[in-house]
């Protein structure tokens, strides 16, 4: 009944982690895919799971949900880093989460921990009764599955924890699973609405010369927020994950917004009096010097976790509609100021990228999401990557780009692209780097009897840490300790790795052979492409270097 009820709900990907005490609800979902109700994923790895499934939840949108099961003890705690990011992202996931009977609780029992509540305020926990038959238990069941489902359909997380008692498989009764007849045909039995919260009353303190600052956030709540943008003539300022909706929109997005903002002080004609972000914009410094400049901003995201760490936001809201807002008289020369800059700097940057002989992270990002095919999905890892893309790709708004930047952790990236590709049924592309790509190389292990994404990873492999070269522990006034302490080269073969798991590998020796790699093809497939840690801070500073230069002289 469990797992019918939570189908007819809207579930439409299972994970399944293999183990005994989950065993009752592995058998149904089995059942269910058989019948082609569900479909159904399995992986040995809990934590890759955990980020398999977040990334099917990605790639169904509001289609429908993803969810992941397994048995209990450790288990239950390495689904943990999925669901930070998926409570940090707003992504609905379910938590199957089986456990043993709670008198055994505290008795020394085998693979038995108080998992009840073990995510804490991440992830709002579900109980249901122990699963065996009793009067009236149909109904609870399916009143929690109820109360599990609406709080998904919030936003985030949430843990359905499933105590099981013996026997864990099929006995000799006929009975056993119990029979659905009489159950309303493809129908949950409660429907349940959610829809936007608006703004209360109009919006006049933004003026005539308000930036939009867009990070990682809902296509819908973006383009909301530029439409606002197009008909004031704000300049739109996006990371990777938010351009595409902003394009899509009709936006006036700025091509080279990020450096602008991290190239030194704004020229007089750039400064806002007042901002607008929209989402979690996490990838510049840059951002945070405009805000706290501003004289009025406006968040528009999550509740409660709307973005304003350096606590100037006047206004936050989880939507925001051109309704909601009182357009000040334009400013015929602000919008065209930005437009100048914006030029200016991608001709600096497109120069810059030129005049580079050997690939760097900017020139494969760049090339990278040129030679993407239509429609194609892109999901960035953490850390370098993304960044790269921001700082020199050229936004297209047929992509799909997603990157974990709930709390931009490293760690099972390789599964959430898989399941992007498993979940979108489109073309999908990762670009990570090599600590990114090692930390979750399970996530290459999958079963001859499982399917396979429509992936292409590929890897920025610099020997180790490269993000930490442009902070501040890569000047050179630390360079004694920095090589073991934050470089960690590890001297990994990828190939070898990739064979191990029977995964295509290609080294691509430059951009040429590269281009050639990225050409369409099915199936899971590595792409390594080598370049030198030690000039990833210099060619940093002399992006930006070339960028303020450009802007000054303009």
């Amino acid at each position: 009944m469990l797992a019918d009820e939570l189908v007819r709900a809207g579930l439409r990907h299972v994970v399944v982690c293999p183990g005994s005490r989950n065993a009752p609800l592995s058998m149904a979902v089995h059942r269910l895919a058989l019948d082609g109700r569900v479909t159904l994923h399995v992986r040995i790895d809990e934590r890759s799971a955990g980020f398999l499934a977040l990334g099917l939840a990605r790639g169904l949108g509001s289609t429908g949900f993803a969810g992941v099961l397994c048995t209990s003890g450790t288990a239950v705690a390495n689904l943990h880093p999925a669901a930070l990011e998926a409570h940090h992202s707003g992504i609905a996931l379910l938590l199957l989460t089986a456990d043993r009977p709670t008198e055994l609780y505290g008795t020394g029992a085998n693979q038995t921990i108080a998992q009840h509540g073990l995510f804490g305020p991440t992830a709002p926990c579900v109980q249901l009764p122990v699963a065996q038959r009793r009067a009236g238990a149909v109904a609870v069941w399916r009143a929690t599955v109820d109360r599990a489902v609406a709080l998904a359909e919030a936003g985030g997380p949430v843990q359905l924890n499933i105590p099981f008692a013996e026997p864990l498989v099929p006995d000799t009764d006929p009975d056993w699973p119990e029979s659905l007849a009489g159950r309303p045909d493809g129908q949950p039995w409660t429907r349940r609405r959610s829809g936007h919260v608006t703004a209360a009353g109009p919006v006049t303190e933004l003026t005539a010369r308000t930036v939009v600052i867009v990070g990682d956030d809902r296509p819908d709540r973006i383009a909301a927020v530029t439409r606002i943008a197009t008909a004031a003539g704000w300049p739109v300022i996006a990371e990777p994950t938010g351009a595409p909706a902003v394009l899509a929109a009709g936006g006036p997005l700025l091509s080279c917004g990020s450096l602008l903002l991290n190239a030194g002080e704004l020229a007089e004609e750039l400064r806002p009096d007042s901002a607008i972000v929209v989402g979690r914009p996490t990838l510049t410094r840059g951002v945070g010097r405009v805000l706290r400049s501003a004289g009025v901003v406006y968040a528009v995201g999550e509740y409660p976790q709307w973005t304003d760490p350096q606590h100037v936001v006047a206004l936050a809201t989880p939507w925001l509609a051109q309704s909601d807002v009182r357009l000040p008289a334009p400013d015929p020369d602000w919008l065209p100021a930005w437009r100048r800059a914006d030029q200016a700097a991608r001709t600096a940057v497109d120069k810059t990228l030129a005049g580079q002989t050997e690939p760097a992270g900017q020139q494969i990002a760049a090339e990278l999401v040129d030679a993407l095919p239509e429609g194609a999905v892109l999901f960035l890892g953490s850390s370098n990557p993304v960044r790269f893309v921001d700082q020199a790709a050229r936004p297209r708004a047929d992509l799909l780009v997603v990157a974990n930047r709930g709390v931009a952790g490293i760690d099972g990236s390789v599964s959430t692209a898989a399941g992007l590709a498993l979940g979108s049924g489109r073309a999908t592309y990762a670009l990570l780097g090599d600590l990114t790509f090692l930390h979750d190389v399970n996530g290459l292990l999958i079963g001859p009897t499982e399917a396979r994404p429509d992936l292409t990873v590929v890897v920025l492999n610099d020997d180790g840490g490269g993000i930490f070269s442009v902070l501040e522990q890569g000047a050179p006034e630390h360079a004694a300790g920095f090589e073991r302490v934050f470089g960690t080269p590890h001297g990994a073969d990828l190939a070898a790795l990739c064979a191990g798991y029977r995964v295509p590998h290609v080294l691509a020796g430059d951009l040429t052979e590269l281009r050639a790699a990225l050409r369409p093809a099915p199936g899971l497939r590595v792409v390594e492409v080598r370049t030198v840690r030690a000039e990833v801070r210099e060619r940093d500073a002399g992006l930006r270097a070339a960028v303020a230069t450009a802007v000054r002289t303009d």
